[in-house]
């Protein structure tokens, strides 16, 4: 039989799992850990040469040298947006192919003998990030890369259902299943039919998606808590009259995937001409000392660490230090879900999308699976058990379940 590979290429990591010959699935692990960051990172070495990594040791290179290193961060959020089609990285141009196959030939560099004459499966979602989404340019975009990084035979497959896949193999019944998949950036749903058979039948009946999962929450903090503290919503004044501050920078700064872009000259320019007039001039140069010292991955994990917190704990504290700027705030799990309530409610009506596009009702979901980290998060699981009832909910690989269903689904391939 062909060597099956999966693979979970996602906004915050990455994971790669093998079909076994027993036919289950196992991660191929990196080091001691099963998720890959789905970073990368360049900085100048040699005269006329820019070095580059990928994952853990991208973190390395840019936490070694901050000011002059580009740190690439949430590239899967810009596949299906037509406006980006790459970045000036060091005095190079790259395309954004070219980035996520640069990071896929690091990512799977460790298992390279694994892969000879193999079947690859990727996964997309059901939507892919942004306004604009345009899903078949994203796939095109996807599959390019995978192209350019050297695998021809790619099934691209979508990530709920692979998500299904692995928890359908302990089914024992015929069972009708809503699978829930929250990534960092994309929200998906599926509804599957299971029949374990023989022979073992899988039918779609629905899906959905929306833009909105892990990387939005964060959002939201760092829009109440940090973008204040930062400027947002002061005032500048010209020809004597006063004005908001522009409210851009901040959806900017509060983005992963679009805090690199505020490094070019003219919006650093532009944010220090306002602070000459503005109420409060020094929030608007922390702002600006924070950009051009690359201060954002550091302040993404402290906010994603708080987030996690609230997860288990009522109250938990947001704490950020560089140079002059420190944050110590402490944040009631209350307040964060009132803050992500507009988010939750799109979660939902995508939920009930899913279930429209099944003509499945709540009442015929046998079972409710829900993977990927934003899914311990308590009001999200609460949005569910409102819906289903608690006993039909469940959970579990939080991290790993897509790429190991990806590889089961190609299994079922001839």
């Amino acid at each position: 039989m062909r060597p099956v590979i999966g693979i979970d290429f996602g906004t915050t990591n990455s994971v790669v799992a093998a079909l076994r010959p027993d036919g289950g699935a196992a991660v191929l692990r990196h080091d001691t850990v099963d998720v890959f960051r789905s970073i990368l990172c360049f900085r100048r070495g040699a005269p006329g040469r820019v070095e580059h990594a990928a994952g853990p040791r991208a973190i390395e290179f840019h936490l070694d040298d901050p000011f002059d290193s580009r740190l690439i961060m949430s590239m899967k959020s810009y596949l299906a947006q037509r406006s980006f089609s790459g970045t000036n990285i060091l005095g190079r141009t790259w395309g954004l192919e070219a980035l996520v196959s640069l990071f896929l030939r690091e990512l799977l560099a460790p298992f390279g003998a694994q892969f000879a004459g193999a079947r690859v499966v990727v996964g997309r979602p059901v939507r892919f990030v942004g306004q604009a989404d345009d899903g078949g340019l994203g796939e095109q975009r996807l599959v390019a890369a995978f192209v350019a990084a050297g695998f021809g035979d790619v099934q691209v497959e979508l990530e709920p259902a692979a998500a299904g896949q692995r928890f359908a193999r302990d089914l024992d019944r015929p069972t009708t299943v809503l699978v829930a998949d929250f990534g960092g950036g994309t929200s998906d749903f599926s509804v599957l039919r299971f029949d374990p058979g023989p022979p073992r039948r899988v039918e779609p009946l629905g899906h959905a998606g929306v833009g909105v999962a892990g990387d939005a929450f964060d959002h939201r903090i760092i829009d109440r808590v940090i973008s204040p503290l930062l400027g947002k919503g002061g005032t500048y004044t010209v020809m004597g009259k006063d004005l908001p501050i522009p409210p851009g920078w901040y959806s900017s700064f509060a983005r992963w995937h679009l805090l690199s872009l505020m490094r070019a000259p003219r919006t650093l320019r532009d944010i220090a001409e306002v602070a000459r007039t503005a109420a409060h001039p020094e929030r608007l140069h922390r702002l600006i000392r924070l950009v051009e010292d690359e201060a954002g991955y550091a302040l993404y994990r402290a906010v994603s660490g708080v987030k996690a917190a609230l997860s288990n704990a009522e109250v938990a504290t947001l704490r950020f230090r560089h140079a002059d700027f420190e944050v110590d705030a402490a944040i009631r799990r209350a307040e964060f879900e009132a803050w992500i309530a507009p988010d939750l409610a799109r979660i939902g009506a995508a939920v009930d999308a899913a279930l429209t596009d099944a003509r499945t009702p709540p009442e015929r979901i046998d079972r409710v699976f829900m993977t990927g980290g934003t899914s311990l998060v308590p009001a999200v699981r609460e949005l569910f058990v409102r819906r289903f009832g608690d006993e039909r909910v469940a959970g579990g690989g939080e991290f790993v379940s897509v790429a190991e269903g990806l590889a089961l689904m190609g299994r079922d391939v001839g």
